[in-house]
């Protein structure tokens, strides 16, 4: 089972996700957990360039790309591998972020990312992608109360860039019948219960239970 995590940044994702996984590995299921961009050695360096506030005169086309390369490595390297392995493979982020950042963010042409993400993901295409969806304000307000954590190139993008994001991960939700959508302004131990009992579902289903 591939399951993925998506949302506006500071939505609570990386906390579920490590919840997530310590869930699955207390009922023995073989678990492997991802960042993007990142999880590889490649990754991890091409990671490093897109973060950089340094590169702030990065131009879009060359972000789409450094995102592509670095999540075609990760699904070749490790993701397919895991799957056939029996592993759970959880993603914080996935191909959805680039439809939402770089196609509704930047304005890139949705048809050719469309096309970019196919090529690059291959088989590898999410069973369930949680979205925890907060508002652009809730974001905004979260960032703030975080002030110290040193923000990344991505997160010190404006309003305006994050809600053509939030856009983009709505027209996602209403599109992909894959994508959950769940309230981010929920509190954790709630969020944790809505995502366990998706889950638990699934797997029932997988087994033949239901």
């Amino acid at each position: 089972m591939f399951i993925t995590f998506e949302g506006l940044d500071f939505c609570g994702k990386s906390t579920q996700v490590s919840l997530l996984k310590a869930y699955l590995e207390s009922i023995s299921l073989k678990t492997l957990l991802l960042r993007e961009p990142g999880g590889t050695e490649i990754s991890e360096k091409i990671r490093d360039i897109l973060l950089d506030k340094k590169n702030s005169r990065m131009v879009m086309e060359a972000e789409l790309l450094l995102f592509s390369a670095s999540r075609a490595q990760l699904v070749r390297d490790v993701i397919i591998p895991k799957l056939n392995e029996g592993f759970i493979v959880i993603s914080d982020r996935f191909h959805d972020s680039t439809t939402a950042y770089q196609g509704f963010g930047r304005g890139i042409d949705l048809d050719f990312i469309t096309k970019l993400n196919s090529f690059v993901i291959q088989n590898a295409l999410p069973d369930i992608t949680f979205f925890i969806d907060i508002t652009v304000e809730e974001a905004k307000k979260r960032k703030e109360k975080n002030q110290f954590f040193n923000l990344d190139r991505i997160e010190i993008s404006n309003d305006d860039f994050y809600q053509k994001v939030r856009n983009g991960y709505l027209y996602s939700a209403e599109k992909e019948k894959r994508f959950f959508r769940i309230d981010g302004t929920k509190s954790i131990d709630e969020i944790h219960n809505e995502i366990k009992e998706k889950i638990n579902f699934m797997l029932e289903v997988k087994r033949g239970i239901k």
